[in-house]
């Protein structure tokens, strides 16, 4: 008689047991993933908060890269760059786009039809000022880009519209 009780305990605290050994492998998994993050960044020299952007960029910058603004059309340092050479990001100096991919589309900001790789430039939904668009930014530090548009040529049919004061430009190659 007193077996079924104590069984009914036994049972009782294995399940203890297993849900807190359960919560503390998901708090390890998230603190090797933050680990992980943060020795990413480490390696890349990034920034690890908005305040150390700040730091780290002009106010215009700022506000461009991380605030998901927009410089006015036909200002950019980039709208009609010739020659041969590279674009990178100039939050972290991830390659973007090359020359070769750059053509004039008339919008008033640097165009690309392709990056130099797919996994370079993320694309995201944006749904600000009551527009439907597809934002770009650069896969290794989320600074915003610009946005991605259907109206390109071929090859992609894309037109990958970019502030210029996203980009660093390096003449001659990436």
């Amino acid at each position: 008689m007193w077996r079924i009780p104590v069984l009914i305990c036994i049972s009782i605290i294995l399940l203890a047991c297993e849900s807190r050994s359960s919560s503390a492998s998901r708090q390890i998994e998230s603190e090797t993933t933050i680990a992980k993050e943060a020795v990413m960044n480490e390696d890349q020299n990034l920034p690890q908060t908005e305040a150390e952007w700040r730091e780290r960029l002009t106010p215009e910058e700022y506000r461009v890269l991380r605030e998901k603004g927009t410089e006015r059309a036909f200002q950019g340092k980039y709208v009609h760059v010739d020659g041969d050479g590279a674009f990178s990001c100039a939050a972290c100096g991830q390659p973007l786009f090359t020359t070769n991919a750059k053509y004039d589309s008339g919008s008033g900001w640097p165009s690309f039809y392709e990056p130099i790789g797919e996994e370079n430039v993320e694309e995201r939904v944006d749904n600000t000022l009551g527009m439907h668009r597809t934002e770009i930014v650069c896969s290794r530090c989320k600074s915003h880009l610009g946005h991605v548009f259907n109206d390109g040529p071929q090859p992609t049919g894309l037109r990958y519209c970019v502030n210029s004061i996203s980009l660093d430009f390096k003449e001659g190659g990436e």
